[in-house]
């Protein structure tokens, strides 16, 4: 069974809106990570969590370049968030993080918002 970018998506949007609709805003991110986590291999997908992303760097692999909060079936990059507001550096971050790894699609998740949709940013490279 391979999905798409679409379909995955769709999967971790409704995860993501049943959570938020059961824990509420203003958690710590890493709760909502590990709950997602559990709620997407449920799921039957393939997560990678907190998954080291190597960096070229004068022909020289970093392999430490950023961690990815969740990476699912190596097609979505999810970038959680319990904060505030989301600022403009989270979404060029975001961006960096899916050039870097070649992945095409990559969702930003605020859980710290009262209407989830509001803190929900889908962010794409080349898709």
């Amino acid at each position: 069974m391979s999905l798409t970018e679409n379909e995955i998506s769709r999967l971790i949007l409704d995860c993501s809106f049943r959570i938020h609709t059961e824990l509420g805003p203003g958690i710590f991110e890493s709760v909502y990570e590990e709950v997602l986590f559990y709620e997407l291999q449920e799921e039957g997908l393939e997560i990678k969590r907190q998954f080291p992303i190597p960096v070229q760097w004068n022909n020289k692999t970093m392999e430490m370049g950023f961690k990815a909060d969740l990476i699912v079936e190596d097609k979505v990059i999810i970038e959680l968030k319990s904060i505030e507001s989301l600022q403009a550096v989270h979404k060029k971050q975001l961006l960096t993080y899916l050039r870097l790894s070649g992945i095409k699609l990559g969702l930003l998740i605020n859980f710290n918002e009262n209407l989830l949709k509001n803190g929900i940013k889908r962010i794409v490279n080349g898709l």
